[in-house]
């Protein structure tokens, strides 16, 4: 049986199932292994992770803790909640408000028109490693553009540009993850209600919040298999780096400076690189830490298969003092419960994929139905608003895409609500 404790609570012999955090925050990149030795226990209890999943069935068990079915259950009450709920005040915008968005352009437009402009971005932040590897100031006016592109992306669909940029190759991850974050960073900023110079600035934090990378040797950064300590603490000091090379560069705001430096911190003061708590972190430092953890554990590695987004958002609400809530809140809001490419399964014992939120209720998202569970048949994908009076129909679940044999469930929720989408397995 699967169950969640407290790090502190761990022991040598318990097999070690998942730790409760982002991997990018700890050592143990390839988990599920029963802890012998004193050196990986030492590591399990300092690497700042609050709580691990043991298998009880493989290894030590112990008293307390919580079973999947339970935390499983607070999560769904949680994000439940969120969806009645209000966003959290925020403090007041210190700039102009953000413009009335352009009116959407036609529904076969918005995955295009992002697909051009996330390639654009791509080999526009490629150019800026490029130049950081080869010891070059950035100039951080000539970004600018392209945030305002983005900017006017996410106002037009929210969805299709955050949905495409977690879409990564290895090769294109550390390009595309500085776009996704920028991208996510203009959307949560639009759900705080921030103005427009301000959603600016976030926007190009998010940008350059990973430029210390620039730095980290090509064979670490892309390593397949499990970081020695040395190399985790190598990679550990890419923020510090980043704040370097941006202090040394042009036209750099002191909020991009602020995200580079201290998007690995985590509101209990167990992050890096200075271990900061709460009351030490500005709003746009918590933002950018929701915001990079988020596309990482939705994009491919070498070392961890992504997770779905909806699984996603679930694993996160989890990490208890990892996130400052009321941005995670706020957050959950922005992407949505369930986040464009959810695979979930409704009540009338169908999988349907997310492809779009609704703005009156996070709960009844649109979404394309194309498999009948009971009869185990793919169906003709069809649109369906849940949010219709006549819908007549719920999701009940959230469904790990693992767990079915269907192969293009990208291009479902990618194709036009107007045009036939296939689904095979």
């Amino acid at each position: 049986m699967l169950k969640r404790i407290r790090t502190d609570q761990f022991r040598a012999g318990m097999f070690l199932h998942e730790l409760c955090g982002s991997w990018m925050d700890h050592p143990f990149w390839r988990a599920r292994f029963v802890v012998t030795a004193a050196d990986d226990l030492r590591r399990l209890r300092e690497c700042g992770i609050a709580e691990v999943w043991i298998d009880t069935a493989r290894g030590v068990d112990v008293e307390g803790g919580l079973s999947a079915a339970q935390v499983g259950q607070q999560v769904e009450q949680e994000l439940e909640g969120l969806a009645i709920a209000a966003v959290p005040p925020t403090p007041a915008p210190r700039s102009t408000p953000s413009p009335t968005p352009p009116p959407p352009p036609a529904p076969h437009d918005v995955y295009g028109q992002a697909r051009q402009l996330c390639d654009r971005a791509k080999a526009e932040v490629q150019q800026l490693f490029g130049a950081a590897r080869m010891g070059q100031a950035i100039q951080a006016e000539g970004c600018l553009p392209l945030v305002d592109d983005i900017i006017g992306s996410v106002a037009r669909n929210p969805g299709a540009l955050m949905s495409l940029a977690r879409l990564k190759t290895q090769d294109e991850y550390t390009y595309l993850h500085s776009v996704a974050v920028c991208t996510l960073m203009v959307a949560l900023a639009r759900t705080l209600g921030l103005g427009e110079t301000e959603t600016r600035e976030a926007g190009l934090a998010g940008l350059l919040h990973d430029m210390g990378k620039a730095r980290i040797p090509l064979a670490v950064l892309n390593k397949p298999g499990r970081l020695t300590e040395a190399e985790f603490d190598l990679v550990k000091q890419h923020p510090g780096w980043g704040h370097a090379l941006l202090q040394a560069s042009s036209g750099v705001p002191a909020m991009a400076l602020d995200v580079c430096l201290h998007h690995h911190e985590k509101v209990d003061g167990s992050g890096y690189p200075e271990g900061l708590g709460a009351a030490q972190l500005s709003l746009h430092a918590r933002m950018g830490a929701v915001c990079d953890v988020y596309d990482a554990i939705t994009s491919s590695r070498p070392y961890k298969s992504a997770w779905d987004p909806g699984e996603a958002v679930r694993q996160m609400a989890q990490w208890k003092g990892h996130f400052d809530p009321a941005i995670f809140h706020a957050f959950v809001k922005t992407v949505g419960i369930y986040p464009v490419g959810t695979l979930v399964r409704l009540q009338s014992q169908r999988l349907a994929v997310v492809l779009a939120q609704n703005g009156a209720s996070l709960l009844t998202p649109r979404v394309r139905v194309f498999y009948a569970i009971d009869a185990r048949k793919v169906l003709a994908p069809t649109v369906l608003d849940l949010a219709a009076p006549e819908a007549g129909d719920r999701i009940t679940a959230v469904e790990a895409p693992q767990d079915w044999p269907f192969k293009n469930l990208d291009a479902l929720w990618q194709a036009d609500a107007s045009a036939p989408a296939a689904a095979h397995c």
